[in-house]
């Protein structure tokens, strides 16, 4: 037996065993080696004492089980496949044994239950679950382009059947809570507190004696039936949902999804032992692959580290707003109103005329009114939001307030004057913050009497829906003005990312080269549907020219507008883009600006409605070019965005790796299975190598633009990462 164990073995007077996971060596409880051989331990012993009457397995964590150690999945490679895959078999056998124990065994889950700690709550012949509202059970690997390993996809599939397994668990990653998870079925019983748990789980022991898994009961039949099976409803909708699988991932290359279905359905048509097999395969097959280290990497440690302390002392206090004033009624401010307010904050939403105001309240009610339709919230917590929010003209209203955000057109006199005008007001010491997406913030903060309180606050739009902020430093700003707009971020429930000032900063400044290739493209003779499909399979959320319709293409021309003349008022030569000719073109000889106009790439109906690409742009834009290979208008579209990004590391724009790729992720859509944009560098085949000779490549085909920087260069000359390049804090799973 090992000298450290993972697992603290109790026996009580009844003979039951109760085993409480608690690694010593982590914060939190994951499926690791240490783990794999302590539960190894547990069982040889349980196995060979005649006495015990049953095994409670619980948490001495906080949280239950947070599955497996990603940092052991992050380092599987096919180079040591057969390594790895005998530590999979291993895990996979141990549960096994643990659900043919010829004793009772529950699940006693203290907290938080997802991915490999559900898998072994599931391998349990029952779950009590303390029901808090904090807590989550779920099978996430998805989300992290794997599948669930330890047997989450064969014992899903037998507990709830095939279509229920997939729909509701294995392809959405969804982590559901407590309520949801009982009436699903994954769960069995809930108790009230943490005390409860152990007594709970005794009581179902001594009344089950003879409790095995129905699985391993003779005639056990999948809920539903398997495929195969005669008249089983599955057989009439799994080609239906196979086809729905193809239409979500579009072509876009998502194999977890792929994988998860196959081992579902393949391992329902036979044995639970030749399906964990199965399953086994498949999880290899994803966790040896790029694509499943990109989205680790991303998902979870990139994600640690822009949610994590940014260097902030343990003793400084968390700041919490009172009172915000968001300046400016429209789209934007409205939905930074309604998300101040859905996070308990009293909001004063502030525009020209009342009227203007009330508007941008109801966008507050529409939201709220369909969470309440769709039984989300209640009626009483949509009113009390609601009254959070005043809308108004008065300034005096203003009074007192310890934030405010300036959320007004891009015009940087109007942006002064709103603040000249509010400053005089706010609370001594108030964050003032400006939602602006491309005027730089050390211009702006010389509206008010002292900058240092002054930070750009980048929201996007839905704000109701996007995650991501993008957090602003200009010159002056103070490190005590960057922690407070950190702890705006997570008061409001907002992924951060911190940046330093630039025109355009970062996130609009990359998506800038992702819309300014696709018209150049577009220039060259590139058919318009041939660049969308493109976009769409390299997945991106939405076509690249239908974004630029969103946009407005007015107001891609004043952006680059601003960003010309303020080039040459600093002396440097403005090289035009091949896309100008086509923004050009299209406002001033076409006159389609876009969704807003009624007419841009696309045609629209009378109530905005998009209806198809303009006919028009094969003749408008046609062009004897030889045709291009449709892998190289994919990656034109993904080599721009990563080559500006590496751009923006080099100039200071972007102080940190994680902060690019979620960024990227959260904020302009850059396809996830890249792990964000430069993890799409180190990620690509070669590495940062193999992306360098591509991007030459591509620079030789289509111009300079695509030259590799000369940091990117020595990086790849030295076998290195972009990541590796750059110091990142250590991180520690949670």
């Amino acid at each position: 037996m090992s000298t450290v164990s993972a697992i603290r073995a109790t026996r009580d007077s009844h003979g039951i065993v109760t085993l409480t996971i608690d690694d010593p060596n982590q914060r939190v409880n994951t499926m690791n080696s240490l783990f794999v051989e302590s539960l190894a331990d547990e069982l040889d012993a349980i196995e060979n004492s005649e006495d015990v009457t049953g095994v409670i397995i619980t948490s001495g964590k906080p949280t239950f089980f947070a599955g497996g150690d990603l940092n052991d999945l992050r380092a599987a490679s096919r180079d040591r496949l057969d390594e790895f895959a005998a530590f999979v078999r291993r895990n996979s056998a141990l549960l096994r044994r643990l659900e043919k124990l010829p004793v009772p065994v529950v699940a006693a889950i203290n907290g938080s239950a997802l991915g490999g700690g559900l898998e072994l709550a599931l391998a349990a012949h029952h779950r009590v679950v303390i029901d808090a509202p904090n807590v989550r059970l779920g099978l996430p690997e998805v989300t992290l382009g794997l599948l669930p390993g330890a047997g989450g996809v064969v014992r899903s599939v037998r507990m709830l059947g095939v279509r229920t397994a997939l729909q509701e668990v294995l392809l959405t990653g969804k982590k559901h809570t407590v309520a949801d998870a009982l009436e699903l079925g994954i769960v069995d019983a809930t108790v009230a507190t943490a005390n409860e748990l152990v007594a709970a789980a005794t009581a179902w022991i001594r009344e089950n004696a003879g409790a095995r898994q129905p699985w391993d009961t003779a005639g056990f039949r999948i809920p539903g039936g398997a495929p195969g099976d005669r008249g089983a409803p599955l057989n009439a909708s799994l080609p239906a949902l196979a086809a729905s699988l193809r239409a979500q991932t579009k072509g876009a290359p998502y194999p977890a999804r792929e994988n998860i279905l196959a081992a579902a359905v393949e391992g329902a048509q036979v044995d639970i032992d030749n399906a964990l097999t199965i399953e086994a395969r498949y999880f290899l097959d994803l966790a040896t692959g790029q694509i499943a280290k990109n989205m680790i990497q991303a998902n979870f440690f990139d994600l640690q580290t822009v949610k994590g302390p940014r260097g902030r002392k343990g003793s400084q206090e968390v700041w919490s707003p009172q009172k915000a004033v968001v300046l400016g009624a429209g789209m934007m401010g409205a939905g930074i109103a309604y998300q101040c307010a859905v996070s308990g904050i009293e909001v004063v939403l502030k525009d020209v005329t009342t009227e203007a105001a009330e508007r941008g309240k109801s966008y507050a009610q529409r939201v709220l009114g369909k969470q309440v339709k769709s039984g989300k919230i209640t009626e009483k917590f949509r009113d009390e939001v609601l009254a959070r929010i005043l809308p108004t003209a008065d300034i005096a209203d203003v009074a007192g307030a310890d934030l405010v955000i300036e959320a007004v057109f891009e015009d940087p006199s109007l942006k002064a004057d709103v603040l000249r005008e509010v400053e005089p007001l706010l609370a001594p010491g108030a964050l003032i913050g400006s939602n602006t997406s491309t005027l730089p913030i050390t211009g702006l903060a010389g509206n008010v009497t002292d900058p240092e309180r002054f930070i750009g606050l980048h929201f996007f739009s839905p704000v109701d829906r996007m995650p991501l902020l993008e957090i602003i430093k200009g010159e002056q700003t103070s490190e005590e003005t960057l922690f407070r707009a950190l702890d705006l971020a997570r008061a409001i429930a907002k992924t951060p990312i911190v940046v330093n000032d630039s025109r355009g900063f970062f996130t609009s400044r990359v998506i800038g080269t992702f819309v300014n290739e696709a018209l150049a493209m577009l220039g060259e003779g590139v058919p318009a549907p041939v660049i969308e499909q493109a976009a769409t399979q390299a997945g991106y959320p939405a076509p690249v020219l239908q974004l630029a319709d969103e946009l407005n293409l007015e107001l891609l021309r004043r952006v680059r507008n601003a960003s010309r003349d303020a080039a040459q008022a600093a002396g440097r030569t403005w090289v035009a883009h091949p896309a100008e000719a086509v923004l050009d073109r299209m406002l001033s000889e076409f006159g389609r600006a876009g969704r807003l106009a009624g007419a841009g790439f696309y045609e629209y109906g009378e109530n905005g409605a998009r209806q198809r690409l303009w006919p028009g742009l094969s003749e408008a834009f046609g062009s004897p070019r030889a045709e291009l290979p449709f892998t190289d208008v994919k990656e034109r579209l993904l080599f721009v965005e990563a080559i500006e990004s590496v751009k923006c590391l080099d100039e200071g724009v972007l102080e940190s790796v994680p902060d690019a790729n979620i960024g990227s992720l959260l904020g302009i859509g850059y396809p996830g299975w890249t792990g964000g944009v430069l993890q799409y560098i180190d990620g690509y085949a070669g590495g940062a190598a193999g992306f360098v000779r591509r991007a030459e490549q591509f620079a030789a085909a289509y111009g300079d633009r695509f030259a590799p920087p000369a940091s990117l260069v020595a990086i790849a000359g030295q076998g290195g990462t972009v990541a590796g390049a750059t110091h990142e804090p250590e991180l520690a799973l949670s």
